[in-house]
């Protein structure tokens, strides 16, 4: 098992010299994987959890690649609508031959429904614009042209590339924990990635039905490589409703074994607060993660 860490790309303390010491201290620290979130044109309902300014991952990501000869990125999560498939086929392929081969492209439907009138895009389709927009990915990063005649995006004879340097293609990490979720995970997923999943949940419910879901398409089953919370206390915290990665050392290193036997290759860890006021400083969410990455 890999473990990752969620880099925090938005709100006042967020700069482009912050984000370089993020991924050196990831490289520093043995972290395997540095990702980061996704939103396009931030509503007040975003910014109330996430605030301004937010930086696009795709260019940051680009950007910050270039500090770094080993450490892979990744988007946890792209919101797949807000964007042409040919787009983000184009930008993830793009990274992944900047970096040779160490890029991942997790992917999600999004939540906020005023983002996406913001954007004017219809908000109760959100799942089928994923969809739709991810077959056309897959088929931008096979093909050499492409033509689609689909339901929210329609193009003919378009030349793609250029190709991306891992094959087939740089790995999908699909987000959400719904049955949809689990589903499009199966059919377009290398890894199915939920965010603060109940571990309890994930062994009973969860996994045997991504397993199901496999068997009745006839495909593999996808990795597991969710993004939990990191958040020590000095002290156990109380076992009731306790989220992964949250309490004693001794408590999240049990998580991270769970998950281990779980099956995870990546655990991606997320120092951001709930709510904006609670975000520590810096040197403190890197206390809390080499820490934890340490303990192993």
């Amino acid at each position: 098992m890999r473990l990752g860490l969620n880099i925090p790309n938005f709100g006042p303390t967020t700069a482009p010299a912050n984000l370089c010491e993020w991924i050196r201290f990831a490289e520093d620290s043995g972290f395997a994987l540095a990702m980061m979130s996704d939103h396009v044109a931030p509503t007040p309902d975003v910014t109330a959890t996430y605030p301004a300014p937010f930086y696009d991952p795709f260019v940051t990501l680009s950007w910050l690649a270039g500090f770094t000869d080993r450490l892979e990125f990744g988007t946890t999560v792209t919101i797949l609508p807000y964007r042409h498939p040919l787009l983000t086929a184009r930008l993830a392929a793009n990274i992944d031959q900047f970096t040779q081969g160490r890029f991942v492209l997790g992917v999600g439907v999004g939540w906020s429904a005023a983002e996406f009138a913001a954007l004017g895009l219809p908000f109760r389709e959100r799942g089928r614009i994923t969809d739709e927009y991810l077959a056309a990915i897959t088929q931008a990063w096979t093909d050499d042209e492409v033509s689609l005649d689909g339901h929210y995006v329609a193009y003919t004879d378009v030349s793609t590339g250029p190709a991306a340097v891992r094959r087939p293609h740089p790995p999908i990490w699909i987000g959400g924990m719904s049955s949809a979720a689990i589903r499009r995970a199966v059919r377009f997923g290398d890894a199915w990635h939920p965010v603060n999943p109940r571990l309890d949940w994930l062994r009973d419910v969860a996994l045997p039905q991504l397993h199901e879901v496999a068997g009745t398409l006839g495909r593999l089953i996808p990795d597991l490589s969710p993004r939990i919370r990191a958040r020590l206390s000095a002290h156990d915290v109380s076992a009731m409703d306790r989220p992964p990665g949250v309490g004693s050392i001794a408590q999240v290193l049990d998580d991270l074994a769970r998950l281990d036997e779980l099956g995870a290759t990546h655990v991606v860890l997320d120092t951001n607060p709930d709510e904006p006021g609670g975000r520590a400083p810096v040197k403190d969410d890197w206390r809390t993660l080499s820490t934890i990455a340490g303990a192993l």
